[in-house]
């Protein structure tokens, strides 16, 4: 089954591993939620989300203080019998010595953090709903322009690579190169990233690979960004129709998520790195709600209406 590796996430949020025995490259997370199991410490297993991770923060720590040795060990052998993904001690709690020899015997990680409770579950929700989301990966470059996420793609030898390292030299920053992984993280949110073993890399053809991060500095990448606008890049084919006005926008569908598109011609001479910033900036212009085709509509339409009043006043 798919899921988070629990290795990743102890290391992405800093936890301490106090069962060291167990191998969390094994363990995954499968739910993108966490579960404070106050009530199944108390013996309510009805609705329990077994395939949670599970935080004890200072109301459960304080609860299971007020038992006996004995009462401590029953509650914890029939908790961690459930096969449940792990168990997170915040505010610097730990586990008795009992209750690791309970965790080896079922195979639950036991971890630990400093964090309080409440401000280490948001956070951990929220690594959990991007590493669990649903993904794609797509043949494409992925650049922030001025904050926008822009995805260009087209087919192989285009230009993509080339684009995006003007965009680069021109200040703006590098996601992705070749391929992009991309993230539906919530119902409005698509969020792309590189894979690890081409993180910061691009492909130049007639040069090879170079690496943007050792040539252009830290402050020309990015680790991930959302996905704003998509520029698929053409061959320019004459006597065809391209949009002059953009009054109508054009979408393409990530990960059911649809996405404003344009599709760009490609002909010697064309700045694309300028054409890349203007249409990042436009579409920043247009979620701000100002639509320059809109505007010039109004006005023909202001126009035309000035015409014939003028008509009938003759």
């Amino acid at each position: 089954m798919a899921g988070a590796k629990l290795s990743k996430i102890v290391d992405k949020m800093h936890l301490v591993n106090f069962t060291d025995k167990i191998d969390l490259t094994k363990h995954k997370v499968i739910i993108p939620d966490v579960n404070r199991p106050a009530l199944q410490l108390n013996g309510f297993y009805e609705h329990f989300e077994k395939d949670r991770l599970q935080l004890i923060g200072s109301v459960e720590h304080a609860y299971m203080n007020k038992k006996s040795i004995e009462e401590k060990v029953s509650t914890w052998d029939v908790f961690l019998s459930h096969q449940i993904p792990g168990v997170i001690y915040c505010r610097g709690f730990k586990p008795e010595p009992e209750v690791l020899d309970l965790a080896y015997k079922y195979d639950v990680p036991l971890l630990g953090t400093d964090r309080g409770t409440s401000e280490f579950m948001a956070e951990l929700i929220y690594l959990l709903n991007g590493e669990l989301a649903p993904m794609k990966t797509i043949h494409g470059v992925l650049v922030d322009v001025y904050g926008e996420g822009l995805l260009i793609i087209g087919e192989s030898g285009i230009g993509k690579s080339e684009a995006a390292l003007e965009l680069i030299r021109r200040g703006h920053r590098l996601v992705a190169d070749d391929v992009v992984e991309i993230r539906a993280v919530n119902e409005h949110t698509l969020m792309g990233t590189s894979p690890a073993t081409t993180q910061y890399l691009i492909e130049l053809r007639g040069i090879g690979i170079i690496d943007v991060k050792s040539l252009y500095g830290v402050e020309c990448v990015k680790e991930k960004t959302s996905i704003d606008l998509v520029i698929k890049l053409q061959e320019y084919v004459p006597g065809a129709e391209y949009d002059r006005l953009g009054l109508q926008d054009e979408y393409i569908d990530i990960l059911g998520h649809k996405v404003i598109c344009h599709s760009l011609p490609i002909r010697p001479g064309r700045n694309l790195a300028v054409i890349c910033e203007t249409a990042a900036v436009n579409h920043r212009q247009k979620k701000m709600g100002y639509n320059a085709a809109q505007e010039l509509y109004r006005r023909v339409q202001a126009n035309i209406a000035a015409g014939g009043d003028q008509e009938e006043d003759e």
